[in-house]
């Protein structure tokens, strides 16, 4: 199936090119997505992008970049985030986090809330040395 809408981006390794990520994403704040599943993507999103500055890419270059597509679907949003740094095991990772949000904590969160606004989650590594975070959200299709 064809994507409605498809686009990429690809940006240095800086927390200042958030601003620029999430100025990008406005343009999918539109039907089919509802205004709350938008708002939700778009903090996986920059939970997602934050998380590759931070950790994936630690003490790498600013000038390593960070690629990122949106799909949108009739019934889903598919956003991908590629990074350069090491292998990093999700799956194992979600297992031992804290089943609770702690709401007062500076950091450690992202994990946390991309897994529960994702219908689908998975960081996975490429053939090219890349890791790529693939978040999924399903939707109802507009009637």
């Amino acid at each position: 199936m064809q994507p409605l809408q498809q686009e990429y981006l690809q940006v240095k390794t800086d927390l200042n090119a958030l601003t620029q990520v999430l100025t990008w994403f406005d343009q999918f704040n539109h039907p089919p997505l509802s205004y709350p599943v938008w708002l939700q993507c778009q903090l996986a999103l920059a939970e997602g992008f934050t998380n590759a500055v931070r950790h994936a890419h630690i003490g790498q270059s600013i000038d390593v970049v960070i690629d990122l597509e949106v799909q949108v679907f009739t019934e889903r949003l598919e956003i991908r985030i590629w990074d350069q740094g090491g292998p990093f095991d999700l799956s194992q990772k979600l297992e031992v986090l804290p089943k609770t949000l702690n709401t007062e904590a500076e950091g450690g969160r992202g994990l946390t809330l991309m897994h529960r606004i994702a219908d689908n989650l998975s960081y996975t590594r490429t053939l090219d040395d890349r890791n790529c975070l693939l978040i999924v959200k399903h939707y109802s299709s507009p009637n």
